[in-house]
């Protein structure tokens, strides 16, 4: 078995680099005997390969060298084909990423490794380029968030969960934003090395687990394109408090209420109540990190009447307890 991180030009550093890291770490604690593992001449082997062999131009503009060339690659069913975050960071960005030559060859070579059964995964705009090998059709993924709407309009096909860090849809796996590639490499080295194994090796890498991306979604990118949204959202935050209703926040935007799905649904790929309760819980999650009060009360400054309710939404948008993610979360310090 061998991991192969695929590389394109562009490719994000440290993406690259964490699963680089995490593989050798993973090598390490089994050597050291630390994990019961089957014993093999090489443990988790990895290679670089770029379509052709040649080194890549790495999205900090560093000549990255490479281990060989996938398109000439003898691959199984046994290896685990992975493709690190790349550069793309826009729409337009992404656009041209997939009508590079290298792109397209990367994905056929995708989808040939995919019939062979080999496992294949992607993060952060990489995932572009594994849903255009066809892997993704008819199964749910997800991508880094500022790029979904993009990606819920070029793969109609893929149902997209962008909310989440890392989805497994049988021997194909997606990864949030490029420091989700952490998440991605440790899901994949639970399922072929144990779960055991990827704790340790998250334990030793400081790698905390982060089941969703919400807690780190910004709406920047969309105020400076759409003053309806911009209006929106100021509108959400400065009710934040309380419920809200459809009608309203369509008034807040001056659109009809259809329109307003639909540019919130283009922009974001979520519906308007969905946007409602992603700022409150965002808030939410502030305050859990920035005071020491309580949940019920917490839960009652971004209007939620019902405890239970807003941990039910908390869990939704954030993928865990708001108990557990006060327990990650830096605590304030006391006042010496």
């Amino acid at each position: 078995m061998a991991f192969v991180h695929v590389v394109l030009d562009g490719v994000a550093d440290g993406a690259l680099g964490v699963g680089l890291d995490v593989l050798a770490a993973a090598a390490r604690i089994v050597d050291a005997g630390l994990v019961a593992h089957p014993r093999s001449s090489a443990p988790f082997a990895q290679r670089v390969l770029s379509i052709d062999g040649d080194p890549v131009r790495s999205g900090a503009g560093r000549s990255i060298a490479v281990d060989g060339a996938l398109r000439r690659a003898r691959l199984g069913a046994d290896d685990v084909l992975v493709l690190p975050g790349l550069s793309a960071s826009t729409e337009r960005g992404v656009e041209a990423l997939l009508a590079r030559d290298d792109s397209v060859d990367t994905a056929a070579a995708l989808a040939r490794a995919a019939a062979k059964g080999a496992r294949v995964a992607a993060s952060c705009s990489a995932t572009f380029v594994l849903a255009s090998s066809g892997l993704l059709d008819g199964l749910e993924a997800t991508t880094t968030w500022w790029l979904s709407a993009a990606f819920a309009r070029r793969f109609s096909n893929v149902s997209l969960s962008a909310r989440r860090m890392v989805i497994e849809s049988g021997r194909v796996m997606t990864a949030g934003s490029a420091f989700a590639h952490a998440d991605l490499m440790l899901a994949l080295l639970a399922r072929v090395g144990g779960a055991t194994l990827a704790e340790r090796v998250a334990r030793y890498l400081v790698l905390d687990a982060r089941p969703s991306q919400s807690r780190y979604m910004a709406l920047e990118h969309v105020r400076t394109n759409d003053p309806a949204l911009r209006s929106l959202e100021r509108f959400i935050v400065e009710n934040v408090h309380r419920q809200l209703s459809l009608d309203e926040l369509a008034r807040a935007a001056r659109l009809s209420t259809r329109t307003l799905a639909r540019r919130v649904r283009a922009a974001l790929g979520m519906s308007p109540i969905e946007l409602v309760q992603t700022v409150r819980i965002r808030h939410a999650a502030h305050l859990l990190e920035s005071t020491r009060e309580s949940v019920q009360s917490v839960s009652e400054r971004v209007g939620y009447a019902d405890a239970a309710a807003f941990r039910r939404v908390f869990r939704k948008v954030i993928g865990e307890s708001p108990r557990a993610a006060r327990a990650k979360l830096p605590r304030p310090s006391r006042a010496s």
